[in-house]
């Protein structure tokens, strides 16, 4: 897990680490990533420390922070088709289902 081994050197405390690796799991299970070997989890991890080294210790709030400065929509990292109001939102682009 990306996150632990990057958190392997700190001082952290144990509760803080454990707020850590749980924004980090919910970050990864909001975008549908399983593979801890994609490059994206490597990038979230360090945004979950990065943000974790703020006041903010709830592991909800620190994944959708961490979501929203990748720029990467909320839950919406699938390779199915776009919905019908993903498609209103990009109205020069046209999906075909």
């Amino acid at each position: 897990m990306p996150i632990r081994r990057l958190l392997a050197a700190s001082k952290l405390a144990t509760d803080e680490i454990d707020i850590l690796t749980r924004a980090f799991d919910e970050a990864l299970r909001s975008l549908s990533l399983v593979d801890r070997n994609d490059p994206l989890t490597e990038m979230i991890a360090q945004k979950v420390i990065e943000i974790g080294a703020t006041t903010i210790r709830d592991p909800a709030a620190i994944a959708k922070m961490v979501v929203k400065k990748l720029g990467i929509p909320w839950g919406r990292l699938s390779l199915g088709p776009p919905s019908f109001r993903e498609c209103r939102l990009w109205p020069t682009q046209t999906f075909r289902h």
